[in-house]
């Protein structure tokens, strides 16, 4: 990579931990529109997608490793959560990979883009009708509600490379009545292991893909220097700010970027 090329990932990865750490996102979703528009495909298949995929998807462990070591000394971490989720999610994720790794990368890039939207229209819906945090006796409690939760995540994590946040959060929140912050804090514990899962088969797998590992590798951490800051501050503001208005920030910003990369302008 050149000078400028490592410059270019650094900032990417700086936005992606930012927002990723403090909007418990994991950071893919930033990653993979704004790795497209910025460094490009080299043929109509959108191949270098693949590629694009197992960067983001090694630079998640980095992202929800550095946001986990905050929200633990807030002692947001939901333990018994994790428990439940973990084993589902990591057998989902594997199934993701492989499953995108069936399909030229004109599928899962355009997946993402229709993922994007969906994300886009649920925060502008629960922004407008804002969802309080339950009281504790609210939360639910059964084991198969979360398993399921994580074999849907995992699997959608592993198909579009995301961390599986951008999923989990809201479903802990909505479907479990589970506290924002405790949602967020959550995910991260979950997913850096998932991702650390689905980055390592999705990296060993680029070359039956007709794709070399190293530029995966070099992309990854070139953005991971800029997520390392990124995630750091991004946690550490999840406990201070009002998070509603800001995923909406972030939601409407993506939206664009997804417009883009779906060549709608």
């Amino acid at each position: 990579m050149t000078p400028a090329e490592i410059a270019i990932a650094s900032a990417i990865g700086l936005v992606a931990g930012l927002l990723g750490g403090m909007c418990g996102i994991g950071g893919s979703i930033i990653m993979l529109p704004a790795l497209g528009l910025l460094f490009g495909y080299d043929d109509s298949q959108r191949t270098r997608h693949h590629l694009y995929m197992a960067s983001a998807m090694l630079v998640n462990v980095v992202v929800a490793l550095v946001a986990l070591r905050q929200h633990t000394r807030a002692g947001a971490v939901r333990g018994e959560l994790v428990r439940l989720i973990l084993p589902a999610m990591a057998v989902a994720v594997v199934a993701g990979v492989l499953s995108s790794n069936a399909f030229p990368g004109t599928v899962p890039k355009l997946a993402l883009v229709v993922f994007i939207f969906a994300f886009a229209l649920y925060t502008v819906f629960t922004t407008i009708r804002s969802i309080p945090d339950p009281p504790p006796e609210a939360q639910r409690r059964s084991p198969a509600l979360f398993a399921t939760f994580g074999l849907v995540t995992g699997f959608l994590a592993g198909f579009l490379a995301i961390g599986g946040g951008i999923v989990l959060v809201p479903l802990l929140q909505v479907a479990a009545r589970v506290p924002l912050r405790n949602a967020i804090a959550t995910s991260a514990a979950v997913m850096w292991l998932t991702a650390l899962v689905g980055a390592t088969l999705k990296i060993a797998t680029l070359p039956g893909l007709g794709l070399p590992i190293s530029p995966a590798l070099a992309l990854a951490g070139a953005m991971a220097i800029g997520a390392v800051i990124g995630s750091t501050l991004g946690a550490r503001l999840t406990h201070r700010l009002r998070l509603p208005h800001l995923r909406l920030a972030v939601a409407l910003a993506l939206a664009a970027a997804g417009a883009r990369l779906a060549g709608l302008f």
